[in-house]
């Protein structure tokens, strides 16, 4: 029974580890923006900072992926409606067209949004980790600020982000089969829809745990050799 659905459940698990790449892009990009707007100097960037990564980790995956996905459709479909209507208004025929947001696109944004806060407060440890003699060295030699970032921060952030790092990237692949209830066709959608056809939901839904438990396998493995990479020549422990 399982080798009929096979292929589809395995498409979908395609579109599952896209969705999870996708949105880990995002997320770092809004994890790295939001530390450096937690440890700006002015403090109302500083406020939107803290005020993203508060929020976003208060509120449940599941309620933001709902809210995003219809509540966000909704204000730009009103938003095409009020421009079609002043557009009226001023005797001219051009009209936007209705929109009908993307699942996919929907789900890797809204995912990338959620795990940029939990990142935000994972590069801002990294980066506090970071002795501030070594940047004030480079400045002192010559470099510029943006040099010492680069050369010399950021060499030194990623090993003291990738545990924590590591346990996000877990977090949200595993995050990825919410996205199935905005009606994207990952694997645990098709895992469903064959479940139902066949009236064997445990057998489908059991293939696709073991599927997610070897995606996270593999990450561990991966991670844990990139965690040792970075580490080469740190001193651990006392003499």
């Amino acid at each position: 029974m399982l080798g009929e659905y096979l292929p589809s459940i395995l498409d979908g698990a395609w579109v599952t580890l896209k969705i999870a790449f996708g949105s880990l892009i995002v997320a770092t990009i809004l994890g790295l923006i939001g530390a450096a707007a937690k440890l700006a100097s002015n403090r109302f960037i500083a406020w939107w900072g803290e005020a993203y990564s508060t929020l976003i980790r208060g509120v449940p995956d599941l309620v933001l992926m709902l809210l995003l996905f219809f509540g966000g459709q909704i204000i730009i479909n009103d938003l095409v409606t009020y421009f079609n209507d002043w557009m009226v208004e001023r005797g001219s025929d051009y009209a936007l067209d209705f929109v009908d947001v993307d699942p996919f696109l929907a789900g890797m944004l809204t995912i990338g949004f959620i795990f940029g806060a939990y990142l935000s407060e994972t590069f801002r440890g990294a980066i506090m980790a970071v002795p501030k003699g070594q940047s004030e060295a480079g400045v002192a030699f010559g470099m510029s600020r943006s040099r010492v970032f680069f050369r010399i921060v950021v060499p030194q952030m990623i090993r003291f982000a990738i545990p924590s790092f590591s346990n996000n990237w877990l977090v949200l692949l595993k995050t990825t089969a919410l996205v199935s209830v905005i009606g994207l066709q990952d694997m645990m959608k098709r895992a469903d829809a064959a479940g139902k056809a066949t009236q064997q939901p445990f057998t489908f839904f059991l293939f696709v745990a073991g599927m997610y438990l070897l995606f996270t396998t593999v990450s561990i493995l991966v991670l844990r050799w990139v965690e040792k990479r970075y580490s080469a020549g740190v001193r651990t422990g006392e003499l």
